[in-house]
Protein backbone atom coordinates (compact mmCIF):
# COMPACT_ATOMS: atom_id res chain seq x y z
CA UNK A 1 0.00 0.00 0.00
CA UNK A 2 1.83 2.99 -1.02
CA UNK A 3 0.85 6.82 -1.99
CA UNK A 4 -2.11 8.62 -1.69
CA UNK A 5 -2.80 10.04 -4.94
CA UNK A 6 -6.19 10.90 -6.00
CA UNK A 7 -6.67 11.91 -9.64
CA UNK A 8 -9.82 13.63 -10.52
CA UNK A 9 -9.87 13.06 -14.84
CA UNK A 10 -12.55 15.04 -15.95
CA UNK A 11 -14.80 12.99 -18.12
CA UNK A 12 -17.25 15.48 -19.25
CA UNK A 13 -17.98 18.69 -20.10
CA UNK A 14 -18.59 21.06 -17.35
CA UNK A 15 -18.62 18.25 -14.78
CA UNK A 16 -20.30 18.16 -11.19
CA UNK A 17 -18.53 20.63 -8.82
CA UNK A 18 -16.02 18.45 -6.30
CA UNK A 19 -15.26 20.15 -2.89
CA UNK A 20 -14.03 18.72 0.26
CA UNK A 21 -17.17 17.80 2.52
CA UNK A 22 -18.42 20.29 5.93
CA UNK A 23 -17.95 18.50 9.12
CA UNK A 24 -21.50 20.42 9.59
CA UNK A 25 -25.22 19.32 9.14
CA UNK A 26 -28.30 21.26 9.48
CA UNK A 27 -29.93 18.66 11.94
CA UNK A 28 -26.95 19.09 14.09
CA UNK A 29 -26.93 22.83 13.80
CA UNK A 30 -31.22 22.17 15.38
CA UNK A 31 -29.87 20.35 17.92
CA UNK A 32 -30.09 21.88 21.77
CA UNK A 33 -27.34 23.60 22.28
CA UNK A 34 -25.75 22.04 19.52
CA UNK A 35 -25.35 18.74 21.45
CA UNK A 36 -24.97 16.54 18.58
CA UNK A 37 -21.71 18.28 17.84
CA UNK A 38 -20.72 16.81 21.75
CA UNK A 39 -19.94 13.45 19.62
CA UNK A 40 -16.79 13.89 17.78
CA UNK A 41 -16.74 10.50 15.71
CA UNK A 42 -20.60 12.12 13.75
CA UNK A 43 -18.45 15.77 12.61
CA UNK A 44 -15.32 13.39 11.90
CA UNK A 45 -17.02 10.92 9.51
CA UNK A 46 -18.85 13.58 7.79
CA UNK A 47 -15.73 15.79 6.81
CA UNK A 48 -13.34 12.74 5.99
CA UNK A 49 -14.14 12.62 2.21
CA UNK A 50 -15.23 14.85 -0.61
CA UNK A 51 -18.80 15.96 -1.98
CA UNK A 52 -20.19 15.69 -6.00
CA UNK A 53 -22.54 18.41 -5.62
CA UNK A 54 -25.52 18.25 -7.97
CA UNK A 55 -25.78 20.78 -10.70
CA UNK A 56 -29.70 21.02 -11.38
CA UNK A 57 -32.61 21.37 -9.08
CA UNK A 58 -34.76 18.25 -9.79
CA UNK A 59 -37.74 16.16 -8.43
CA UNK A 60 -37.69 12.91 -9.08
CA UNK A 61 -40.39 10.31 -8.98
CA UNK A 62 -41.23 6.66 -8.39
CA UNK A 63 -44.59 5.17 -9.39
CA UNK A 64 -43.69 1.82 -8.18
CA UNK A 65 -43.01 -0.44 -10.83
CA UNK A 66 -39.75 -1.82 -11.96
CA UNK A 67 -39.31 -0.61 -15.82
CA UNK A 68 -36.80 1.94 -16.28
CA UNK A 69 -39.44 4.29 -17.62
CA UNK A 70 -41.17 4.33 -14.16
CA UNK A 71 -38.69 6.86 -12.60
CA UNK A 72 -39.44 10.32 -14.13
CA UNK A 73 -37.38 13.34 -13.73
CA UNK A 74 -38.51 16.89 -13.77
CA UNK A 75 -35.87 20.09 -13.82
CA UNK A 76 -37.25 22.58 -11.50
CA UNK A 77 -35.29 25.10 -13.70
CA UNK A 78 -35.96 27.53 -16.76
CA UNK A 79 -34.52 26.19 -20.26
CA UNK A 80 -32.05 23.59 -17.85
CA UNK A 81 -31.97 19.80 -19.02
CA UNK A 82 -30.62 17.28 -16.43
CA UNK A 83 -27.33 15.17 -18.37
CA UNK A 84 -26.03 13.75 -15.11
CA UNK A 85 -29.34 11.81 -13.60
CA UNK A 86 -31.17 9.05 -15.18
CA UNK A 87 -32.72 5.46 -14.72
CA UNK A 88 -30.77 3.12 -15.89
CA UNK A 89 -31.45 -0.20 -14.24
CA UNK A 90 -35.09 -0.35 -12.89
CA UNK A 91 -36.76 -0.85 -9.84
CA UNK A 92 -36.88 2.52 -8.20
CA UNK A 93 -33.18 3.39 -8.63
CA UNK A 94 -32.10 6.45 -9.59
CA UNK A 95 -28.54 6.66 -11.62
CA UNK A 96 -26.17 9.87 -11.14
CA UNK A 97 -23.13 10.07 -13.12
CA UNK A 98 -20.23 11.47 -11.21
CA UNK A 99 -17.94 13.57 -14.50
CA UNK A 100 -14.85 12.53 -13.47
CA UNK A 101 -12.93 8.81 -14.02
CA UNK A 102 -11.04 8.77 -10.25
CA UNK A 103 -7.45 7.49 -10.08
CA UNK A 104 -5.62 6.12 -6.81
CA UNK A 105 -2.06 4.36 -6.10
CA UNK A 106 -1.95 0.65 -5.56
CA UNK A 107 -3.30 -0.30 -2.66
CA UNK A 108 -5.82 2.04 -2.16
CA UNK A 109 -9.75 2.04 -3.96
CA UNK A 110 -12.58 4.70 -3.74
CA UNK A 111 -15.84 4.46 -1.23
CA UNK A 112 -18.71 5.93 -3.09
CA UNK A 113 -21.37 6.68 -1.41
CA UNK A 114 -24.22 9.33 0.38
CA UNK A 115 -23.17 11.84 2.30
CA UNK A 116 -22.34 10.60 5.85
CA UNK A 117 -25.45 11.22 8.61
CA UNK A 118 -27.55 13.13 6.18
CA UNK A 119 -30.54 11.56 5.64
CA UNK A 120 -32.97 12.03 2.83
CA UNK A 121 -36.63 10.80 3.60
CA UNK A 122 -38.20 8.45 0.48
CA UNK A 123 -34.75 7.39 -0.86
CA UNK A 124 -31.32 6.39 0.06
CA UNK A 125 -27.71 5.53 -1.14
CA UNK A 126 -26.12 2.47 -2.49
CA UNK A 127 -22.67 2.42 -1.42
CA UNK A 128 -19.69 1.10 -3.44
CA UNK A 129 -16.19 -0.24 -3.45
CA UNK A 130 -14.35 0.46 -6.86
CA UNK A 131 -10.63 -0.32 -7.31
CA UNK A 132 -10.06 2.89 -8.77
CA UNK A 133 -6.30 1.76 -8.96
CA UNK A 134 -6.56 0.50 -12.58
CA UNK A 135 -10.40 1.08 -13.75
CA UNK A 136 -10.51 3.13 -16.54
CA UNK A 137 -13.65 4.41 -16.28
CA UNK A 138 -16.29 6.27 -14.16
CA UNK A 139 -18.48 4.55 -11.36
CA UNK A 140 -21.99 5.86 -11.09
CA UNK A 141 -23.63 6.34 -7.63
CA UNK A 142 -27.30 4.95 -7.65
CA UNK A 143 -29.68 6.32 -4.62
CA UNK A 144 -33.21 3.27 -4.49
CA UNK A 145 -36.34 4.43 -3.47
CA UNK A 146 -37.67 3.23 -0.28
CA UNK A 147 -41.39 4.01 -1.46
CA UNK A 148 -42.99 5.14 -4.12
CA UNK A 149 -43.49 8.99 -4.27
CA UNK A 150 -41.17 11.94 -5.06
CA UNK A 151 -37.73 13.35 -4.29
CA UNK A 152 -36.44 16.78 -4.70
CA UNK A 153 -32.25 17.30 -5.01
CA UNK A 154 -31.71 20.78 -4.66
CA UNK A 155 -29.06 23.15 -6.96
CA UNK A 156 -25.54 21.87 -4.96
CA UNK A 157 -27.21 19.13 -3.15
CA UNK A 158 -24.54 16.19 -2.34
CA UNK A 159 -25.48 13.69 -3.96
CA UNK A 160 -22.14 11.36 -3.46
CA UNK A 161 -19.38 11.69 -1.00
CA UNK A 162 -16.03 9.65 -1.62
CA UNK A 163 -13.33 8.86 0.33
CA UNK A 164 -10.68 6.42 0.21
CA UNK A 165 -9.65 3.02 2.06
CA UNK A 166 -6.80 0.39 1.57
CA UNK A 167 -8.17 -1.78 -0.87
CA UNK A 168 -7.19 -5.34 0.96
CA UNK A 169 -5.81 -4.80 4.24
CA UNK A 170 -9.04 -5.51 6.05
CA UNK A 171 -8.99 -9.13 4.35
CA UNK A 172 -5.85 -9.32 7.31
CA UNK A 173 -7.95 -8.90 9.95
CA UNK A 174 -8.59 -11.74 12.57
CA UNK A 175 -11.74 -10.56 15.06
CA UNK A 176 -11.05 -12.27 18.69
CA UNK A 177 -14.08 -11.94 20.94
CA UNK A 178 -12.73 -12.28 24.19
CA UNK A 179 -13.54 -11.41 28.08
CA UNK A 180 -12.73 -7.89 28.57
CA UNK A 181 -10.90 -9.28 32.03
CA UNK A 182 -8.15 -10.92 29.59
CA UNK A 183 -6.68 -7.69 29.99
CA UNK A 184 -6.82 -6.03 33.09
CA UNK A 185 -5.53 -2.68 33.17
CA UNK A 186 -8.09 -1.54 29.90
CA UNK A 187 -10.94 -3.67 31.89
CA UNK A 188 -10.30 -1.27 35.15
CA UNK A 189 -10.50 1.72 32.57
CA UNK A 190 -13.97 0.51 31.35
CA UNK A 191 -15.17 0.09 34.86
CA UNK A 192 -14.30 3.25 35.91
CA UNK A 193 -15.87 4.70 33.16
CA UNK A 194 -18.97 3.02 33.37
CA UNK A 195 -18.92 4.41 37.00
CA UNK A 196 -18.20 7.54 35.78
CA UNK A 197 -20.86 7.42 33.41
CA UNK A 198 -23.76 6.72 35.85
CA UNK A 199 -22.42 9.37 38.03
CA UNK A 200 -22.50 12.04 35.82
CA UNK A 201 -26.33 11.03 34.23
CA UNK A 202 -27.17 11.10 37.51
CA UNK A 203 -25.85 14.60 37.97
CA UNK A 204 -27.65 15.64 35.01
CA UNK A 205 -30.94 14.58 35.92
CA UNK A 206 -30.76 15.94 39.59
CA UNK A 207 -29.50 18.95 37.55
CA UNK A 208 -26.29 19.33 39.79
CA UNK A 209 -24.81 23.00 38.44
CA UNK A 210 -21.40 21.25 38.39
CA UNK A 211 -22.32 18.58 36.44
CA UNK A 212 -24.71 20.56 33.79
CA UNK A 213 -22.28 23.47 33.43
CA UNK A 214 -19.95 20.87 32.55
CA UNK A 215 -22.49 19.51 29.77
CA UNK A 216 -20.89 16.62 29.06
CA UNK A 217 -17.58 13.74 29.62
CA UNK A 218 -15.06 14.51 27.65
CA UNK A 219 -12.67 11.89 27.49
CA UNK A 220 -12.63 11.42 23.89
CA UNK A 221 -12.53 15.05 22.72
CA UNK A 222 -9.42 14.88 25.28
CA UNK A 223 -7.96 12.01 24.24
CA UNK A 224 -7.71 10.97 27.64
CA UNK A 225 -8.67 7.76 29.52
CA UNK A 226 -11.46 7.79 32.76
CA UNK A 227 -8.53 7.37 34.97
CA UNK A 228 -6.53 10.84 33.14
CA UNK A 229 -4.15 9.37 30.77
CA UNK A 230 -3.40 10.83 28.10
CA UNK A 231 -3.96 7.78 25.40
CA UNK A 232 -4.80 9.19 22.24
CA UNK A 233 -1.70 9.35 19.99
CA UNK A 234 -0.87 11.82 17.14
CA UNK A 235 -3.06 10.60 15.13
CA UNK A 236 -6.48 12.07 17.11
CA UNK A 237 -8.50 14.45 15.89
CA UNK A 238 -11.73 16.26 16.74
CA UNK A 239 -11.91 17.97 13.57
CA UNK A 240 -11.15 17.08 10.15
CA UNK A 241 -9.96 19.59 7.72
CA UNK A 242 -9.59 17.65 3.92
CA UNK A 243 -8.11 19.70 0.74
CA UNK A 244 -9.96 21.61 -1.55
CA UNK A 245 -9.83 19.75 -5.28
CA UNK A 246 -7.23 22.02 -7.13
CA UNK A 247 -7.22 21.92 -10.93
CA UNK A 248 -3.90 20.49 -12.87
CA UNK A 249 -2.65 23.77 -14.45
CA UNK A 250 -2.57 25.55 -10.66
CA UNK A 251 -0.56 22.60 -9.62
CA UNK A 252 1.89 23.40 -12.12
CA UNK A 253 1.39 27.35 -11.68
CA UNK A 254 2.21 26.61 -7.94
CA UNK A 255 5.34 23.94 -8.40
CA UNK A 256 6.52 26.70 -11.31
CA UNK A 257 6.63 29.54 -8.44
CA UNK A 258 8.78 27.06 -5.82
CA UNK A 259 11.53 26.27 -8.70
CA UNK A 260 11.93 30.24 -9.06
CA UNK A 261 11.71 30.74 -6.02
CA UNK A 262 14.43 28.31 -5.20
CA UNK A 263 16.72 29.19 -8.84
CA UNK A 264 16.51 32.88 -6.84
CA UNK A 265 17.83 31.76 -3.24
Amino acid sequence: MTGTRLDCMIQTPDPPQLVAAEGTRDWMDATNQHFAYRCTPLSIANASGWELLNPVDITITWNGFNTTNDVTFHVNEANVRHRFISSTFGHGIVTFHPGYVFRTDPGWMIWARGSPNRMKDGIAPLDGLVETNWLPFSFTMNWRFTRPGSVTFAKGEPFCFITMMPSVAIEQVQPVIRPMEDDPDFHREHRVWSSERRLFSAGLQMSDELTVEQKWQKHYLKGTSPTGKAVADENHRVKRLLKEPIHIEQLRSQSANVVDETKQS
